[in-house]
């Protein structure tokens, strides 16, 4: 690198966004994530005794994945690559490896390949990626906001260790803005800048643990609000113009939109409408489909109210249509009637016990054969083979009479066992009933 470029690179990193700025520059810097780079953690002692491993950092975003290795390369003396798994095809990888086999020949340095987004890998790419990781061509880093469990192949994961990230609390956030607002090198030291602990907890509660986020929003501030002599005091007031609304950060195809609707339905489950109106909300404020979230409703009034209020399941399909009928916004107001009601109705579990039940024995038995007696006899020739002879109508019994209605080999067996609450109870009154006769 000559002087212009060095010259130059010192321009771009002054000119860069301030996240960019403020990257942690060692691992000491790194904030939130002890547990995975700290002293004595596991990761750190392979790092301090040169036998670095490849692995995968799977964490939300803004929680220093790329930090972290972009750090490693730099104290491991390795060249770094970084690559996007969206826009990175197997020839890409395959120049990298063989530079990457030629660097470690000649002049004894290791490589690091980071690749950001890698849940997005095709099985082409971790197959040609395989070997090089196998061989130790190259250190592979790569960084998911996904579960990389459901999206990497066994061959790849066996040959790599996972490290999970987490969210950064209200406090690291907030010694992230500190320490942007102080710091004269790279961050905004040399400004006349000052915020109250009113909006810094509303930058930590808006960014929902994002570091990047809530740097981004103290840059906008800056950069809008800044006066002509350097000085700008951050409140509530001044980030309401910045931001309008909080945001929801929520993905629906990934983890967390699956993590949230368990938690839904999971809360109306345990009969507590307040927990699930607030899934609900996180799932309308993050963009979520309401149909999927009605169709959810109609799983659990069958699931786990069931015949315990029979009507749950005629408000949940109801529910579907409105959200179909009329759309968001309005699409709420039925959607919150639905969760209030199913998460305050009885709840019972055995109409899913029963055909499960049902239809385990029916996997169990290897031939299958309908009783004559109520067997179809509607054709003028069934009486020859005996169908239907011997059927007794209930309705000429007074509308029950008892008879068998399971295969011989079944007779006896109990599939449904009607609970306690709401209207099983009316039916366990009313088999009682039946059984007496």
């Amino acid at each position: 690198m000559d002087l212009f470029e060095i010259s130059q690179a010192s321009k771009n990193a002054e000119n860069a966004p301030l996240a960019y700025r403020m990257r942690p520059r060692n691992l000491d810097e790194i904030i939130g994530q002890e547990h995975i780079v700290g002293p004595g953690s596991a990761l750190r002692r392979s790092i301090d005794k040169d036998q670095l491993h490849s692995f995968v950092l799977f964490g939300p975003p803004g929680t220093g994945k790329t930090s972290i290795a972009r750090i490693i390369a730099k104290i491991t003396s390795s060249h770094f690559e970084q690559i996007q798994a969206v826009t990175s095809g197997v020839n890409d990888i395959r120049k990298i490896a063989a530079d990457a086999g030629e660097r470690l020949k000649y002049y004894q340095q290791k490589t690091i390949l980071f690749v950001d987004e890698i849940h997005r890998f095709n099985k082409s790419q971790q197959d040609v990626l395989l070997p090089f990781v196998e061989d130790g061509t190259l250190r592979l880093i790569g960084a998911t906001t996904e579960n990389p469990l459901y999206e990497l192949n066994n061959a790849l994961l066996s040959r790599i260790k996972l490290y999970i990230l987490e969210s950064l609390g209200e406090e690291d956030i907030t010694q992230v803005l500190i320490n942007a607002i102080k710091d004269k090198e790279r961050g905004l030291g040399n400004l006349d800048i000052s915020i109250d602990e009113e909006s810094l907890k509303i930058i930590t509660g808006i960014c929902k643990g994002d570091a990047r986020m809530a740097l981004n929003i103290l840059e906008t501030a800056v950069n809008s609000y800044l006066s002509e002599n350097g000085s700008l005091k951050i409140n509530a007031g001044l980030l309401q113009k910045i931001i309008g609304r909080p945001l929801v950060k929520y993905d629906k195809t990934g983890d967390y939109h699956y993590d949230t609707i368990s938690a839904y339905i999971k809360s109306i489950r345990g009969s507590d409408p307040d927990a699930a109106l607030y899934w609900l909300a996180v799932m309308l404020e993050g963009g979520e489909d309401p149909l999927f979230i009605a169709r959810r409703l109609i799983i659990h009034a069958a699931e786990d109210i069931g015949l315990a209020d029979p009507y749950a399941l005629t408000l949940a399909t109801s529910t579907a249509y409105a959200v179909n009928f009329v759309g968001l916004p309005e699409a709420r107001i039925p959607l919150a009637e639905a969760t209030i009601y199913l998460a305050t109705a009885p709840k019972s579990n055995s109409s899913k016990t029963g055909i499960d039940n049902a239809i385990g024995i029916v996997q169990k038995t290897s031939s299958i054969k309908v009783p004559s007696h109520i067997a179809d006899n509607s054709h003028s020739k069934a009486g020859l083979l005996g169908k239907g002879k011997g059927y007794k109508y209930p309705h000429n019994y007074g509308g029950y009479v008892k008879q068998k209605y399971l295969p011989e080999d079944l007779e006896g067996i109990t599939f449904y066992q009607p609970g306690n609450n709401g209207y099983e109870n009316k039916i366990k009154l009313f088999l009682t009933q039946l059984d007496k006769k």
